[in-house]
């Protein structure tokens, strides 16, 4: 089967779940026999820094498809000049400027994208759709990484002829993060848009009843399948760091709870059993975040605990199987309700033990992997550094459940078994087109 994955880059500035996933899922569907061309679209993809995975040009560049929504006459230009915007060195550099990423500076433009042929961006929809179009770029089937890529799904499937299936992970947060103006209008942009999709996979129970809801997509039409991980890249730690260690592994922002586990961490070092617990922050973040981590740091400073604290650049796959490797704990209190949580799969077939708010997946998983996932509500700091100091004091707890987590991660959620399940879905809706 010849598949085409349409994936968006956020360059390789934070710890993007969509861009690990579809990697990782196009590596292992390659590994079963099959052809699939990983397209990238806006910005490079954050995973083919260390492992090359794309293997076509980039579409709609984050450049181009700026200059076209301010400016008629970029509408109009010639390739030559669109390509030179499209470097993949400049478009990384411009991913590290605020707002390349960013929902609140991207109104317009995400209106426009769900416009489709009537966007300002039609010169990109067209280049996509003549490229796919090729003989031997033609798919079987064409896979969106997300549902915010809808507006082109008319064109593509009037240009290849073959069916659509979207991927669902967290699209409500975006959209909802866009200014008034531009949410309800995108809204219903996506609503509409979707009723060209022939089939949805959700990354999660919780996720596919949510968007179904919010985004009127019959529940039938979503398949979920747990999207799973690389087991044989995680090995497993052999011990646990000599002091009480807490890991995070997100981007750094304020809807990844960052400044709740800080709060916490606070709170713990007071503690005479904790007074030398550590913390350890990775995952990276946009420009837009910095007055942010300003803030916490300093907290940190104002409370003499910096020096606990470090900040690890685990952007490469080295660097963060190291992190999770070296740490007691792993904590993300996220602040919405999540799709998925990449990180705590990654976490538990590294054999550490997470602690997670107990909202949107979170619960689901804790009943996949057992004990391995530590739920806690409400979401503060105060309930939070309880947890934490119960799950602390008890190496022998954190082992065992750190094992019982990789386990089940390796029975439950390895990506080969995923990727079986998903060229299943693309087999049966290639099959019910053609019908």
């Amino acid at each position: 089967m010849k598949i085409a994955q349409l994936t968006p880059g956020s360059g390789d500035n934070f710890y993007c779940e969509n861009c690990l996933r579809d990697a990782a899922l196009v590596r292992a569907i390659r590994d079963q026999g099959h052809d699939v061309t990983m397209i990238p679209m806006y910005l490079p993809l954050q995973t083919d820094k260390d492992r090359k995975t794309s293997n076509a040009p980039i579409f709609f560049g984050g450049i181009n498809v700026y200059l076209q929504q301010k400016s008629g006459f970029f509408r109009r230009t010639p390739r030559w000049l669109d390509k030179l915007f499209d470097s993949p060195k400049l478009l990384s550099w411009v991913s590290r400027r605020a707002g390349a990423v960013d929902a609140k500076d991207l109104g317009e433009t995400t209106v426009s994208m769900l416009k489709g042929q009537e966007g300002k961006q039609v010169k990109e929809l067209e280049r996509l759709g003549q490229w796919l179009a090729q003989e031997e770029n033609r798919p079987d089937v064409i896979c969106l990484s997300n549902l915010l890529l809808a507006g082109m799904v008319k064109r593509l499937k009037e240009a290849v002829r073959a069916p659509v299936v979207c991927l669902l992970q967290d699209e409500d947060e975006f959209l909802d993060e866009l200014a008034e103006q531009y949410k309800e209008q995108a809204w219903q942009l996506l609503k509409e848009c979707a009723k060209g999709i022939d089939k949805f996979i959700s990354v999660s129970e919780y996720f596919a009843g949510h968007i179904s809801e919010r985004a009127d997509i019959p529940r039938e039409k979503i398949e979920v399948i747990y999207t799973g991980i690389e087991v044989d890249r995680c090995p497993s730690k052999e011990k646990l760091p000599d002091r009480p260690t807490i890991g995070y592994l997100s981007r750094m922002c304020e809807t990844k709870g960052l400044e709740i586990l800080i709060d916490a961490f606070v709170k713990l070092k007071k503690q005479k059993a904790l007074s030398e617990v550590e913390l350890k922050i990775a995952g990276g973040h946009t420009a837009e975040d910095k007055s942010y981590l300003e803030r916490i740091n300093s907290k940190l400073r104002k409370a003499g605990v910096e020096k606990s604290v470090q900040w690890v650049d685990a952007m490469r796959p080295s660097a963060k199987l190291d992190l999770l490797k070296n740490v007691s704990v792993v904590c993300v209190p996220e602040v919405r309700e999540p799709a998925y949580g990449l990180y705590v799969l990654e976490s538990l077939a590294a054999g550490t033990v997470v602690v997670q708010p107990a909202i949107g997946v979170f619960r689901e998983l804790c009943e996949q992997v057992g004990e391995a996932v530590i739920l806690y509500e409400p979401n503060g700091p105060e309930v939070l550094a309880d947890k934490l100091s119960f799950v602390l004091r008890d190496e022998e707890q954190l082992k065992r459940l750190g094992g019982a987590g990789r386990e089940a991660i390796i029975e439950k959620f390895d990506i080969k078994q995923s990727a079986v399940n998903y060229i299943r879905v693309f087999e049966e809706t290639v099959s019910n087109f053609n019908r």
